[in-house]
């Protein structure tokens, strides 16, 4: 059941990359590499923008966890309105029936939680406009009740072996709002007017070389890696799921799912730390890396190390596959015939402040 905010590329760079950064952002639209990069930048100034939901085609909402926001964004003016304040570690967001539903992260692995108001590990719900706050489901207790990945949660003493719910990505469907929770490895439906909870999909344990060896899960019994899913994208009647594989190389991957039952139509491997997932109309799949390019290993980066190269963007055309460079992408979504994704996702992480964006991929920009 692990999932980490920080991810490995923050043990390793650590709060000194704020020097190597002092003149990325001058970069267009969060890409890296060229002088003029096919990715229009809609907005700057954000931290830790994670969840995105492109409502119509001049508004989108960003949750920005390390502020604590809800974000209402617009798309042609890169003008910011906060809806939502004070919601440390906010990482989903999405807009249905006339409210907005915001999704709180989970405690770690010692139990600890940032100060807040509202509970960990839930599904928030507010009026439109941001107002009336209330909660709406509570993960943590399902897992707890549940355990869907049938992982063993806690041991002798009481202590929890690894993270045991933590919401990354929201989406509302006609099915129900669905919820990736990294921590508790498993897709959940989340009735957004009862607030009831149903598991939804639970994606096997990848078997690759690196999840096979011995250390490889914190959990006890566990045969793999921790699937832990993390984006979510809808067409049609599918839903297409994007895990992170626990940041193991080759072990992240994308499942196409029938909408109402779940079950796996087709899957995509050999991927590495996926956080976010989209599609088109006609069925190209973009996915969000945002630890392509970090420095392997848990020491210090080596000299020269910059930064603004890590992570892209992949588009599976068809089976043809390209790229994009797009700085630290999270939050994904394709609607209105553009791409969207959120960039310097994990900046502040390293100790840089202010450095997320929202930003617009044209097919350009992928090679």
């Amino acid at each position: 059941m692990k999932f980490t905010h920080a991810l490995k590329m923050v043990a390793a760079v650590g709060t000194g990359a704020a020097t190597v950064l002092a003149g990325a952002p001058a970069l267009a639209g969060g890409g890296h590499g060229g002088s003029k990069p096919a990715i229009r930048t809609v907005t700057t100034k954000l931290n830790g923008p994670f969840g995105l939901d492109v409502l119509s085609p001049h508004v989108a909402l960003v949750a920005q966890a390390d502020a604590g926001k809800i974000t209402a964004v617009n798309l042609r003016t890169g003008s910011r309105t906060s809806l939502i304040s004070n919601m440390p570690g906010v990482t989903g967001v999405a807009a249905a029936h006339g409210k907005i539903f915001a999704l709180t992260g989970g405690p770690n692995e010692q139990g600890a939680t940032p100060p807040s108001k509202y509970p960990a590990a839930s599904v928030l719900v507010a009026d439109r406009n941001g107002k009336h706050v209330r909660p709406l489901a509570d993960l943590l207790k399902y897992e707890l009740k549940h355990n869907p990945d049938r992982q063993k949660q806690f041991d002798k003493s009481g202590k929890p072996y690894d993270a045991l719910s933590n919401p990354f990505s929201l989406v509302a469907t006609r099915w129900g709002l669905l919820v990736a929770d990294g921590g508790a490895n498993d897709v959940l439906r989340v009735n957004p007017r009862t607030g009831k909870v149903s598991t939804f999909f639970v994606p096997p344990n990848p078997r690759t070389k690196d999840c096979l060896k011995k250390g490889a899960q914190a959990n006890p019994g566990t045969v793999g890696c921790d699937p832990v899913p993390t984006g979510i994208a809808v067409l049609g009647r599918h839903v297409y799921i994007s895990t992170l594989g626990a940041e193991q190389p080759g072990a992240a991957a994308i499942y196409k799912l029938d909408g109402r039952s779940g079950k796996v139509l087709r899957k995509w491997s050999g991927f590495t730390s996926l956080t976010g997932v989209a599609v088109s109309p006609r069925g190209t799949i973009f996915a969000s890396e945002v630890l392509f390019g970090a420095p392997a290993g848990e020491g210090p980066p080596p000299p020269g190390f910059d930064p603004s190269k890590v992570g892209r963007l992949t588009r599976i055309d068809h089976g043809r596959v390209t790229h994009a460079a797009v700085t630290m992408p999270t939050g994904l979504e394709y609607a209105n015939g553009k791409l969207y994704a959120t960039s310097w996702s994990i900046a502040g992480q390293l100790g840089i402040k202010d450095a997320g964006r929202l930003v617009q991929v044209n097919p350009s920009a992928f090679k």
